[in-house]
């Protein structure tokens, strides 16, 4: 059945939404090669079920926002393996409509789910179902390079260059109809200005996250002047940070929530750190769902992981936010 969603951000005023974990891993825990340039967006073209599987176990692991597998697709990535405009443009939107259909597989599974706890009481065409929302992910301008810059960012583009890149994927993406943009993983604050400039006039709200280091961005800017560039905007409905450490998203939500007043987005990694010459993650984990409880004391209403956080730890922390 079709579930009816409000709007993310009324749905974000009313408590904070669990967002799923990191969608390679899982891929990778299905089975999935991602030694590819394209990385997840591969998939897209060669496997798409699989990533519709990943969808779905976030889904079912109580995620109530699924992000897409756009992260490292753009124009620029898949005409270098010889996919033309027509037909990236369809890879594109068929991220949305994977994510769409495990949402609304998910949310109907729930609601069958509560009527048979409830003895059945409901007949099936009256089930009221929790929503899954969809965002469709937007990541940086390194993403498209693989070659680890998405961590530094800083790549010698001016604003305008950057806003021309990301344009034409953010048009794609919003024809296709999320819930919202995800601008994710975003290095530079010089990128940030060029995103929300690219989403300008695009008809869809955005959450804005930021790649930080301490209480900077990994280009090196305050992370109080890079949170002030989305304060008065309306069409971003939630900034924060996803794919640092753990511990430096506790102050990042302090900071995001008291410079823009809007609700605060956090999905930290795992806390192992990524190589990337040798395209592997070293250390240990220190992701726990127990911080979840500060962060949503602080102003956090989008709270998941990132890279190499799983559906069990996503189970764990959906749990917390259900009893905090």
């Amino acid at each position: 059945m079709s579930v009816p969603r409000t709007p993310l951000a009324t749905a974000l005023e009313r408590g904070p939404l669990v967002l799923d974990g990191g969608l390679s891993n899982q891929l990778e825990a299905q089975g999935c090669d991602l030694s590819d340039e394209l990385w997840s967006a591969r998939l897209l073209a060669d496997d798409p079920g699989q990533i519709e599987a990943a969808h779905t176990a976030y889904a079912r692991a109580g995620a109530r926002v699924l992000i897409t597998s756009s992260y490292q697709a753009t124009y620029e990535g898949f005409a270098h393996r010889g996919v033309g405009h027509e037909e990236a443009t369809a890879l594109l939107r068929r991220s949305v409509e994977l994510a769409r259909t495990a949402a609304e597989r998910a949310a109907t599974e729930r609601a069958a789910a509560r009527d048979q706890a409830a003895g059945d009481r409901a007949a099936s065409g009256d089930r009221v179902a929790e929503p899954v929302w969809v965002a469709a992910s937007v990541g940086p301008y390194g993403a498209m390079l693989a070659d680890g810059s998405e961590y530094r960012g800083r790549y010698g583009l001016s604003v305008a260059e950057l806003a021309r890149f990301h344009r034409p994927r953010i048009e794609a993406l919003a024809a296709a109809g999320p819930d919202a943009l995800a601008l994710e993983t975003v290095p530079d604050a010089d990128e940030a200005a060029a995103l929300l400039s690219a989403v300008e006039g695009c008809g869809v709200p955005v959450w804005l996250s930021y790649s930080i280091a301490g209480e900077a961005t990994r280009a090196g800017q305050p992370l109080r002047d890079a949170f002030a560039l989305a304060a008065g905007v309306d069409q971003v409905i939630a900034v924060g940070v996803n794919c640092c450490e753990p511990g430096d998203a506790d102050r990042a939500v302090e900071i995001a929530a008291d410079i823009t007043g809007k609700p605060v987005v956090v999905y930290p990694n795992s806390g192992e750190e990524w190589d990337a010459a040798a395209r592997g993650w070293r250390g240990r984990a220190t992701f726990d769902p127990g911080r979840v409880r500060a962060w949503q004391d602080a102003g956090a209403r989008l709270i998941g992981g990132c890279c190499r956080v799983g559906p069990e730890r996503i189970a764990e922390l959906a749990a917390v936010v259900r009893n905090h």
